[in-house]
């Protein structure tokens, strides 16, 4: 039996009963362990919000009575981030169309993954149409500088190339040992080793130029180190944090940015005027205020006093675009 029949029949099971429903018996009719009833009485009372009792002596379960009609299992089982997990992988394995190399090999995970959506709508077809994976701001990368990028990875070769830099348009050649790929914000970037700065950098893919693979082994950067300088720090734009921003929110802002995860190390609260208030490490401050000016008035940079500073230039410039 499995979960998707063991939740069923222990829901009937519960909302039929007068009184608590001993342990043993549950184990017997699910064919289950002990752990996978209490797991599966967990998963009923937490995740699908069942109103479900627990008896010490003897131990067993039940329904409140009060809410034993009222309640029935959702049509959908799986959690947001399941839910776009799944949607977002079938509809990468669907852009492998015909004559791609790898749709016959992804052919079964692809009827893997729709079977699992049918399981979570009762065994129905599940209205794929229905329900959209958006994604923006997705940059176009050369499949070529993707695959050398993605080779000298696997292969733990260096790998040389000119990069365009975003910010100034300039062009650097660059001798690199790369560590891994991340996938951040719809786009791809390189997290290497930049043997000339003698430095871990990222690298958005899109702006590679010429790449090539080296016969030279690269060098490997321990994972602690790796997470500790590309990931401590605000976004993409990684490095040991210089500093930790305050960002204040007005009472309008607050209901949405509360409930947004900026960083791992966020710190926030809500304020006496229902405001809200986010503290967060950076080490550069470029993407951290792309996000802060989104909120427009509704945000306000606290400090650092160089981080305001910075903010009130940014405003300046864009107010003069729309003056004279």
């Amino acid at each position: 039996m499995d979960r998707y029949e063991r939740i069923n029949l222990l829901h009937r099971t519960l909302r039929n009963a007068r009184y608590p429903v001993p342990l043993q018996r549950l184990i017997d009719e699910l064919r289950c362990s002990r752990a996978t009833v209490y797991r599966d009485v967990g998963f009923l009372r937490d995740f699908l919000g069942a109103p479900v009792e627990i008896s010490d002596d003897p131990p067993g379960f039940r329904y409140a009575n009060a809410e034993a009609d009222r309640f029935e299992l959702p049509g959908l089982w799986l959690s947001p981030d399941e839910l776009h997990a799944l949607l977002a992988t079938q509809q990468l394995l669907a852009k492998s169309g015909p004559g791609d190399f790898l749709a016959d090999a992804l052919q079964p995970l692809r009827e893997r993954i729709d079977g699992l959506l049918s399981e979570q709508a009762g065994g129905k077809r599940w209205p794929v149409e229905r329900i959209r994976v958006v994604t923006s701001g997705t940059r176009t990368t050369d499949q070529s500088a993707f695959r050398l990028a993605a080779g000298a990875v696997l292969q733990r070769r260096r790998l040389a190339f000119r990069y365009r830099a975003r910010s100034t348009g300039a062009t650097t050649e660059r001798l690199v040992s790369p560590q891994r790929l991340t996938h951040y914000r719809n786009n791809w970037y390189l997290d290497a080793f930049d043997h000339e700065r003698a430095a871990l950098r990222s690298f958005s893919l899109d702006r590679l130029d010429s790449a090539r693979p080296l016969d030279e082994a690269a060098i490997d950067v321990a994972e602690t180190d790796l997470d500790q300088h590309l990931s401590s720090s605000y976004g993409i734009f990684s490095g040991p944090p210089k500093a930790w921003a305050t960002i204040r929110f007005s009472p309008e802002a607050a209901r949405w940015a509360a409930e947004e995860r900026w960083h791992s190390q966020q710190q926030g609260h809500l304020l006496p005027d229902g405001g809200y208030e986010l503290r967060l490490p950076y080490s550069n401050s470029r993407e951290l205020l792309m996000d802060v000016l989104r909120y427009g008035p509704d945000a306000t940079v606290v400090e650092p006093a160089s981080l305001r500073n910075e903010a009130q230039i940014r405003l300046r410039l864009a107010l003069g675009n729309y003056t004279g």
